[in-house]
């Protein structure tokens, strides 16, 4: 129980820093990879599956030997994957308006979910090797789309950044981020 509390502790800081990590690295196109670049959704599900990812070089170390461990890893990622969105345009149709605490509340709910199926998924039965070994493939599978919708993300609602209309590194571009600020300021 206390490595499911530290595993959500620091996947939360983590994510929460990648959030402004884009910006306080001047738009560095390697950081970008890993951080959030623009307020798409798909960039708050990277953010989420970001820190879980290499959470999962500690996780593997101390579970790797676990026969379910990448069932549980997957099943991990996938709940980011479905569950951020989910809840976004979930709270989002039925309030019918942004209100950026439940944001903030969807973010930490999507990180506790995942991690506690995790530890859940550890402690089942032994599933039988075809299940193992398919979940290894997704688990890579789902990296691998993590790294393609970052590098290249499709023209989807999902990846479109709602303030710039823009996908990608395009999203958040410093035209936008001057006139932000100048907002600010008046």
């Amino acid at each position: 129980m206390i490595f499911f509390i530290i595993s959500v502790i620091v996947i939360s800081l983590i994510g929460t820093l990648l959030h402004f990590l884009y910006d306080i690295s001047y738009h560095n196109k390697v950081v970008g990879i890993f951080s959030a670049v623009n307020e798409s959704t798909w960039e708050h599900v990277k953010i989420a599956l970001t820190p879980t990812l290499l959470w999962g070089i500690i996780d593997g170390l101390v579970y790797g030997s676990n026969p379910n461990y990448f069932l549980a890893k997957f099943i991990s990622l996938l709940v980011i994957i479905i569950l951020m969105p989910a809840l976004y345009y979930g709270h989002k149709a039925i309030i019918k308006k942004e209100i950026f605490i439940l944001d903030i509340i969807s973010f930490y709910i999507v990180i506790i979910t995942s991690q506690y199926l995790f530890y859940l998924l550890l402690r089942i039965n032994e599933v039988p090797f075809i299940i193992q070994y398919l979940s290894c493939i997704g688990t890579f599978l789902l990296f691998g789309g993590y790294m393609i919708h970052t590098l290249m993300p499709a023209k989807s609602f999902l990846f479109k950044d709602p303030l710039t209309n823009k996908y990608g590194y395009k999203g958040h571009s410093e035209e936008f981020s001057i006139i932000k600020n100048k907002k600010v300021r008046k």
